[in-house]
C-alpha cells in the first residue's frame, strides 16, 4: 500500500465508481446509476454513454454492462506479472498432486487478488474468480501474505478493510490476528479452517523475493478430504515446497 496520496480527479473517481457499480450489479440503467452514486440522471447518462463510446461499456436496450475491453486489459496485466509467467506450472503440479484446488494470489491495495487457479480431479467448484479482490484475514493465502508484511502495513490494512466476519471461525479481533500471524511466521504456512466457508479448509504459504512478500500459494478442499496427516503435514509440505520453487524460479529467471 502506498504512503503519501494525491487527491484524485473527481470526474475520474466518479467514472470508476460507475464502472465498479456496473461490475457489482451485473448491469444497470441510468436511473440505477444515478441513485447509487447520488448524481443527476443527466450526469449518469454522460458517464455511461462516454464509457460506451470508448468501448468500456455496452448498452443492451438501456442496461449498461462493462465491456470486454476490460478482459483484454486484465489478461495483459496478468501476463506481465512475473509470478504468473513463471509460477503457473508449479500450481498445475500442486493441483495434480493433491487433487484439490491450487491457487496463486498476489497482494494489491490491501486485498488479495487471485492470479491463477487450477482444479485437481476432486476439486470443489469455487466462487472466487481470477482477478477477484478478496479479504486477506480469512484466507490461508491472505494470512500467509499478512504474516510477511511489516506490522504497520498490516495495521493500515485492518484500519481500511476491517476484519469482516465470514463464519463463526473468522478472526475478527486484532490481538487474535497478531497471534495467528506470529504462528504462521514460525511454521512457514497458514491455515484457514472454516474461516471463509464452513466445511472448507485451506493451507497457504507466502512467496517472497528479496525479503518482500510478492504472493502466496494455497491448496483448498473439504474437511472430509483434508484432515489428519494430510491436513497437518502432507499438504503443508507440498504447499511450502511449491512456494519455495516459485521463489527460486522468479529469483533466477
Amino acid at each position: 500500500m502506498s504512503g503519501a496520496k494525491t487527491k484524485p480527479l473527481k470526474s475520474l473517481r466518479s467514472a470508476f465508481e460507475v464502472i465498479d457499480y456496473l461490475t457489482r450489479s451485473g448491469g444497470a440503467g441510468v436511473t440505477d446509476v444515478a441513485n447509487e452514486l447520488s448524481i443527476p440522471k443527466s450526469t449518469a447518462h454522460v458517464y455511461l454513454t462516454s464509457l460506451e463510446e470508448v468501448g468500456y461499456a455496452v448498452n443492451d436496450d438501456g442496461t449498461y454492462r462493462i465491456g470486454m475491453r476490460f478482459l483484454e486489459i486484465g489478461e495483459t496485466a496478468r501476463s506481465q506479472n512475473r509470478l504468473y509467467e513463471l509460477g503457473c506450472e508449479e500450481i498445475d503440479r500442486l493441483a495434480e498432486e493433491t487433487g484439490e484446488l491450487a491457487s496463486m494470489m498476489i497482494p494489491e491495495h490491501g486485498y488479495g487478488v487471485y492470479l491463477y487457479r487450477k482444479r485437481g480431479e476432486q476439486a470443489m467448484p469455487v466462487k472466487s474468480h481470477i482477478g477477484k479482490h478478496v479479504d486477506l484475514h480469512c484466507r490461508a493465502s491472505g494470512k500467509a501474505i499478512l504474516s510477511a508484511l511489516p506490522r504497520e502495513e498490516v495495521e493500515q490494512i485492518v484500519d481500511e478493510r476491517g476484519l469482516i466476519r465470514r463464519t463463526e471461525q473468522t478472526i475478527t479481533e486484532r490481538d487474535e490476528l497478531w497471534a495467528e500471524l506470529e504462528k504462521v511466521s514460525k511454521q512457514g504456512y497458514a491455515v484457514n479452517d472454516g474461516e471463509l466457508r464452513e466445511g472448507l479448509r485451506c493451507i497457504g504459504a507466502p512467496i517472497t523475493r528479496d525479503g518482500k512478500v510478492v504472493g502466496a500459494v494455497s491448496v483448498s478442499g473439504p474437511v472430509g478430504r483434508i484432515h489428519g496427516n494430510r491436513f497437518e503435514e502432507k499438504i503443508p509440505k507440498l504447499v511450502k515446497n511449491a512456494a519455495n520453487i516459485i521463489e527460486i524460479t522468479v529469483l533466477y529467471y
